[in-house]
């Protein structure tokens, strides 16, 4: 059973955990300690997160956010088998922060040191948690990333979709804007959602009806934009229409990649969602009803497992520890691909398609 020590500092949350691997070097885990820290409230008077600001503050909150996890775990830091840090992607001024930092620690220790895709330790948190076999299928959806990818294994991994515009995470955000609804935005969308009307608007289904798994929302956020103003009123109404929107998309994209997966392992799938939107509650519960009577398996981690945190980057330090696999420390990436070599989509989408 190995100890490792987590750290994110990829965007605007400050993060520090402490993670126990199963007694067969693999999940479920334990997670130990668990410490966030949140800027809203720094960003929330800009509107958005700013780069400058969400640096300084992990610079100056950091070393207590270790020190707290630690404190929780009641472990010292020559209990740990390894430190493990997000060096990308994210916020360059962020980056640097947390890995100069798990530097100082794995130097000072002589502890190993993995740096970390932000992206992988999304990938593998079902492997934390519900301790789910390989391979699965990946839905990553997030302020920066709405990708469908397959997980075979460790650094083992095939981007099946991805989105050719807008990411999910920013469309919400772009949708709570047009609104006038205050920062942070999706979870403003999502609470406007529960009293409006689904049906109440007839927005579009980006690229329905044809044969791709790739998503976009760049459209379905101007008919947002033309409905706020002719009807500036129905925020509720709107904000329903439009997660309703967004949760067909999906669920046609997820049941194709489904179908897909059937048909090149001859076996049930496993459908994990994971990345900051996959807390969005009625989208949860509506891509869980597209497995229901089906033999597909539906694994999202808990809330507050699927904002940033440390825990799942600890956790991908321990399966990396326990494969013996260690990224050469390049210094910070803030673009980083979970599979470099997926070919580009066509579209305006370039750093979704890069990303």
């Amino acid at each position: 059973m190995s100890l490792v020590l987590g750290i994110e500092t990829s965007c605007d949350e400050t993060a520090a955990s402490v993670v126990r691997s199963g007694r067969h070097g693999d999940g479920p885990g334990e997670i130990v300690s668990n410490i966030v820290r949140s800027q809203i409230a720094d960003h929330a008077p800009f509107g958005g997160v700013v780069p400058e600001i969400a640096a300084r503050a992990h610079l100056q909150t950091l070393d207590g956010i270790i020190e707290r996890a630690m404190a929780e775990a009641e472990a010292t830091f020559q209990d740990l088998d390894a430190i493990a840090v997000t060096s990308g992607p994210g916020l360059a001024g962020g980056l640097i922060v947390g890995t100069m930092t798990a530097r100082a620690i794995a130097a000072v220790h002589s502890k190993p040191l993995f740096t970390i895709n932000h992206l992988e330790g999304h990938a593998l948190t079902a492997r934390l948690t519900d301790g789910v076999a390989f391979p699965y299928l990946l839905l990553l959806v997030s302020g920066g990333h709405t990708q469908i990818l397959l997980v075979r294994g460790v650094g083992d991994y095939e981007r099946w979709a991805t989105t050719i515009d807008d990411a999910l995470g920013e469309a919400f955000d772009k949708t709570a804007k047009l609104l006038g609804l205050p920062y942070p935005g999706g979870p403003q969308v999502e609470k406007a959602a529960r009293k409006g009307d689904p049906k109440a608007f007839d927005f579009p289904r980006p690229l329905g009806g044809r044969e791709t798994l790739d998503m976009s929302f760049s459209g379905l956020k101007t008919a947002v934009r033309k409905a706020a103003l002719a009807e500036p009123e129905r925020v509720d109404d709107i904000c329903a229409s439009f997660q309703t929107a967004v949760g067909d998309v999906l669920a046609d994209r997820l049941t194709r990649a489904f179908e897909r997966f059937k048909q090149e392992y001859s076996r049930p799938a496993a459908l994990i969602v994971a990345g900051g939107v996959a807390a969005n509650a009625y989208l949860r519960a509506r891509l869980q009803t597209i497995t229901q009577g089906k033999d597909w398996r539906w694994i999202a981690p808990p809330p507050n497992l699927c904002t940033d945190n440390a825990a799942m980057i600890a956790w991908a330090g321990v399966e990396r520890l326990a494969a013996n696999s260690i990224i050469e420390d390049e210094g910070i990436r803030p673009r980083w691909p979970l599979d470099p070599d997926a070919a580009q989509r066509l579209g305006s989408g370039k750093k979704g398609a890069k990303a």
